[in-house]
C-alpha cells in the first residue's frame, strides 16, 4: 500500500513539475529573447528547495509546493529599477512584447502536446477498437448488439474507444441523439439513433457508457474464479478457485463481463452492504453474502470482489487479439497524426469547458491534483505511449485553461493588454487589483470544486 502510494505521489511530482517547467521556460525563453531582465525561474510556489544563481543573473529554484510555477521579471511596478536597467524592464515594453511573453507559456504547452502525441504515435500505442459487449439500457433500446463495430458517430469516424467516447460524451453533455453507424458481425452497416436525451442532465463524463448500457466488447468467459487476493472480499466470504457466480442480488450472471458491471450496479445502489452471489460449486448451487471493498480505480471509485477470471485458452486469446489495433507511424505521418489527435482534444475541452461555464454540463467533471497523480501513475504502469498520452492531455488542458480571460492567469493578462491596444493606454491600477482578487477568488474556487471532486469519486461515489 506505501508502495503504491509512494509511486502515485512520485508520478504525479514527475509529470507536473516537468509541464509546469515547460509552461514557465515559454515566458522566460520569449523575455530573454525580448530583451527583458529574468530575476527568478521557479518550479513551484513556497520555500525553495534548491537554488542556484546562474552566470546570466537568473535564480533557478525548486520550490516546496508543486502545483505550479513562475517567472519573475524586472519590473517597476514591483520595485525601484536603476535607470540603467530600465530598459530591460518588463512594464517598458511594448504591448506587442507583453502579450507575447504572457502567450508564450500556454503556446509551448499546445506545441509540447504535439511533441507528445507524435513520440507516441512513432513508439505506437496500442487502442481497442470500438467494438459493442453486452447491450443493455439505452443502448438496447437504441438498436446495438453484441459485437457491433461503431464506425462512425454524427458522421465523424471513430476508430478506437477513445474516440468513440469522446464523440458520445460531447453528445451526452448536451443531450442530444447521436446518429451512430455500425457494422455488424454479418459484415453489414446500420444506422441507428442512440437515444442519448433520455441521460440524465448531471451525469460524468466517466459514467456516460455505463449510464448509456454500453461496455467495450469482450470475449464471453464463463464467471469463474480463477484466482483471488488472499484479503479480497471473495476470500472473507469463504469463496474458493473454480467456484462460478450465476447471479448477484438475484440477477443472472452469464459472462464475467456482466459480473463486473452487476457487481458495481448492486454495490453502487446500497453502500456497504452484502451482496448475494449465487454460486455453483462443482455443481453444488448455493447463495453467499459478500461486501466488495472499495477501491480507486482510474480515479473513480470501484467496488471490487478481487477476483480474477480463469486464464485464457489459446484460442480465446487469438480472439481477443482481434479487439486491439496498435497505431504506429514514420516520423512524418506521425507528425500528422499528432496534429489530428490535438485537434480532437482540444475541441472536446473547449466544448466541456463552454457547457460547465452555461450550466449545461456537470461540474464534477473538473478533476485535481488527487486524479491527476492516480492517472499519471495507472498510464505509466501501462507503459511510455500512455504516459505520453497523458502528459499530451495534461499539457493541452494546462494551455487552453491559462488563457481563458481570467484574472491572474495568462488570459486574463491578454485581455488587458488588448483592452490597452485599443484604448492606447494601460488598464487603470486599480481594476488590475480589482481583477486580481476577482481572479484569486475564482481560481480558489476552481480548486475547491477540483479537490471536492477527487474526494467524492474515492468516499462517496
Amino acid at each position: 500500500m506505501f508502495g503504491e502510494t509512494f509511486l502515485t505521489i512520485l508520478w504525479f511530482l514527475l509529470a507536473v513539475s516537468l509541464l509546469v517547467a515547460i509552461h514557465e521556460y515559454g515566458h522566460f525563453y520569449v523575455a530573454r529573447r525580448l530583451g527583458v531582465k529574468v530575476l527568478r525561474f521557479s518550479v513551484g510556489f513556497g520555500r525553495p528547495l534548491f537554488k542556484r544563481v546562474g552566470r546570466d543573473g537568473t535564480e533557478y529554484t525548486l520550490s516546496a509546493i508543486p502545483l505550479g510555477g513562475y517567472v519573475k521579471m524586472l519590473d517597476e511596478r514591483e520595485g525601484e529599477v536603476v535607470e540603467s536597467e530600465r530598459h530591460r524592464a518588463f512594464n517598458q515594453k511594448p504591448v506587442q512584447q507583453r502579450a507575447a511573453i504572457v502567450a508564450a507559456g500556454p503556446a509551448i504547452n499546445l506545441v509540447f502536446a504535439v511533441i507528445a502525441f507524435w513520440l507516441m504515435f512513432l513508439n505506437g500505442v496500442e487502442e481497442i477498437k470500438p467494438l459493442v459487449g453486452e447491450p443493455q439500457g439505452i443502448a438496447a433500446e437504441s438498436g446495438l448488439r453484441y459485437g457491433d463495430e461503431i464506425r462512425a458517430v454524427d458522421g465523424e469516424t471513430v476508430g478506437t474507444w477513445t474516440h468513440a467516447l469522446i464523440a458520445l460524451v460531447g453528445k451526452a453533455s448536451k443531450q442530444e441523439d447521436a446518429a451512430i453507424t455500425v457494422k455488424g458481425g454479418d459484415g453489414l452497416e446500420r444506422e441507428l439513433t442512440l437515444k442519448m436525451s433520455k441521460l440524465p442532465s448531471d451525469l460524468k463524463e466517466s459514467r456516460v457508457l455505463e449510464a448509456l448500457g454500453l461496455t467495450a466488447w469482450d470475449i464471453r468467459i464463463t464467471p469463474a474464479i480463477g484466482a483471488f487476493s488472499i484479503d479480497s472480499a471473495a476470500a472473507e466470504a469463504g469463496m474458493q478457485k473454480g467456484d462460478v457466480i450465476t447471479s448477484v442480488n438475484g440477477v443472472e450472471i452469464r459472462w464475467w463481463d456482466e459480473l463486473r458491471s452487476a457487481v458495481q450496479r448492486a454495490a453502487s445502489t446500497a453502500p456497504g452492504q452484502s451482496l448475494r452471489l449465487g454460486i455453483d460449486r462443482a455443481g453444488q448451487r448455493s447463495e453467499i453474502e459478500v461486501t466488495p471493498k472499495i477501491q480507486s480505480v482510474g480515479g473513480e471509485r470501484a467496488y471490487l470482489l478481487g477476483v480474477q477470471p480463469p486464464e485464457w485458452t489459446p484460442a480465446q486469446m487469438e480472439e481477443r487479439r482481434r479487439v486491439v489495433t496498435t497505431f504506429q507511424y514514420g516520423p512524418v505521418a506521425a507528425l500528422g497524426q499528432a496534429f489530428s489527435e490535438s485537434w480532437r482534444f482540444t475541441a472536446v475541452t473547449v466544448e466541456t469547458i463552454w457547457l460547465m461555464a452555461t450550466g449545461r454540463a456537470s461540474a464534477s467533471n473538473v478533476s485535481g491534483p488527487i486524479t491527476i497523480a492516480q492517472v499519471a501513475k495507472s498510464s505509466a504502469d501501462q507503459g511510455l505511449s500512455k504516459f505520453l498520452q497523458f502528459l499530451a492531455l495534461v499539457s493541452l488542458s494546462l494551455g487552453i485553461l491559462n488563457l481563458l480571460p481570467i484574472p491572474i492567469l495568462d488570459g486574463g493578462h491578454l485581455l488587458y493588454y488588448l483592452i490597452e491596444s485599443v484604448k492606447g493606454s494601460p488598464v487603470s491600477d486599480r481594476s488590475q487589483l480589482a481583477g486580481q482578487y476577482i481572479g484569486m477568488v475564482a481560481l480558489f474556487s476552481l480548486m475547491v470544486l477540483a479537490f471536492h471532486n477527487d474526494l467524492a469519486r474515492i468516499f462517496w461515489s
